[in-house]
């Protein structure tokens, strides 16, 4: 298929990544207000609260291979669309929700149909050219920061209005992603190229083994582990050590963490292309995990408040080196593999978002009163290993700088651009 004809189903990707983000967003300062207003109590809101955050966190991990696999068996189109249409359902259930019991059911819901994401990447990368992919992952992640940066904020306007408004605001967003979908997604994985489904391959521990299991993919998958797991003292020691070691307020700490995804947005949406262009997928990584190395080493140690937010800027350099290790994975299995890779992937991430914040948490805690700003130290040196495990892989079949590059198969277009 022409580039022409491929663009407007990769704008669907695009569009559909940035609304199931800003979906989630829309919800977040209100979901916890309802729970309130269902449950009669603050003290059994916040534990609550956190059970339907970990239900949905655990849903992906279980789900996300098993939805990778089901696109690599059935295609990507009937997975995606069929994913957008569970998550506009999950937001009307929410919004109607007139018991605990159907947030529950709701969210599980979500975990589920957010697990999609796999079948995003996995089209991304069906329809680009393997020396392209970093870009074309990157264009998802800004998507997905876009998103970010939107959804809370339209929340927090809607909630002012009704508690349940953006949940009937996120269900029209997914509902129009679906219909989007529905006359413009075209499928990109020809059924000469699909794999059949296996439970035993489809499974979350079967998932992580096959990252563990092949020398080609665990050295970088190694990387991004601890990439995703040094990136979760954002959700946890950020805003308290922003707070109490340099006294700043809620709204400077929530300034910030809209600016800097602002700079992910920037760096994954306009600078990974240029960069892997210029340098490789390999370096880019390197420069993308030392960066955020010294960043989380500069906020540890810095002085004062000013010395805190400027260190804050080379941390978004992380934003060239998470699709520059998905583009360098997905070079390493075959086409009809890539929704399994990115189920795996997917996994992965969860396990270090589960066990991230835990982590980080109790570093602070232990350590707040006396070095605070250990954690960032710690972070810091975890993504120092993550460099050193990028930059010694040695698993290029072409001893090549950025790893093999795989053949299109019979039928493939690889002259797409994204």
């Amino acid at each position: 298929m022409t580039n022409a004809g491929r663009a407007p189903a990769i704008w669907m990707i695009l569009i559909a990544a940035f609304l199931d983000m800003m979906a989630m967003g829309i919800v977040m300062p209100v979901l916890p207000q309802l729970i309130e207003e269902l449950t009669g109590s603050l003290a059994a809101a916040g534990v609550w609260t956190g059970i339907i955050g970990s239900l949905w966190a655990l849903m992906q991990f279980v789900c996300a291979p098993v939805i990778g696999s089901l696109s690599d068996r059935f295609g990507r189109r009937p997975v995606i669309l069929i994913s957008t249409a569970g998550l506009t359902l999950d937001w009307i259930l929410m919004a109607l929700a007139p018991n605990l019991w159907w947030l529950v059911v709701g969210r599980i819901i979500g975990g589920i149909t957010s697990a999609s994401a796999t079948a995003l990447f996995a089209y991304m990368a069906d329809v680009t050219a393997p020396e392209r992919r970093a870009r074309a992952f990157g264009l998802i992640g800004a998507a997905i920061s876009a998103g970010f940066v939107l959804g809370p904020a339209l929340g927090g306007v809607l909630g002012e209005i009704s508690p349940r408004l953006p949940f009937w605001v996120a269900a029209g967003l997914s509902g129009a992603a679906f219909f989007y979908g529905l006359v413009v997604l075209t499928e990109s994985l020809p059924s000469e190229r699909r794999k059949p489904f296996s439970w035993r391959s489809a499974n979350a521990v079967s998932a992580l083994r096959m990252l563990a299991g092949r020398r080609e993919l665990a050295t970088l998958s190694v990387s991004a582990l601890l990439l995703t797991f040094s990136h979760r003292l954002f959700m946890t020691v950020f805003v308290l050590f922003a707070g109490h070691q340099h006294g700043l307020s809620t709204l400077q700490i929530g300034a910030l963490l809209t600016f800097s995804s602002v700079l992910d947005l920037i760096i994954q949406g306009t600078v990974v292309g240029p960069v892997t262009s210029r340098i490789g997928d390999r370096r880019t990584t390197i420069i993308g995990l030392s960066g955020g190395a010294l960043s989380f080493l500069a906020m540890g140690l810095a002085a004062n408040a000013l010395w805190f937010v400027i260190a804050m800027v080379p941390a978004s350099l992380m934003g060239l080196a998470e699709p520059t290790l998905r583009s360098m994975l997905s070079r390493r299995v075959p086409e009809s593999e890539q929704g399994q890779l990115q189920g795996a992937m997917q996994s992965l991430a969860s396990v270090a978002g589960v066990s991230g914040p835990i982590f980080f948490g109790w570093v602070y805690a232990v350590t707040s009163s006396s070095v605070p700003g250990l954690s960032f130290v710690i972070a810091a040196g975890i993504l120092a290993v993550a460099a050193a495990a990028a930059g010694l892989d040695k698993s290029s079949a072409a001893n090549t700088q950025d790893g093999p590059r795989s053949v299109p198969e019979p039928g493939r277009d690889a002259d797409v651009r994204v």
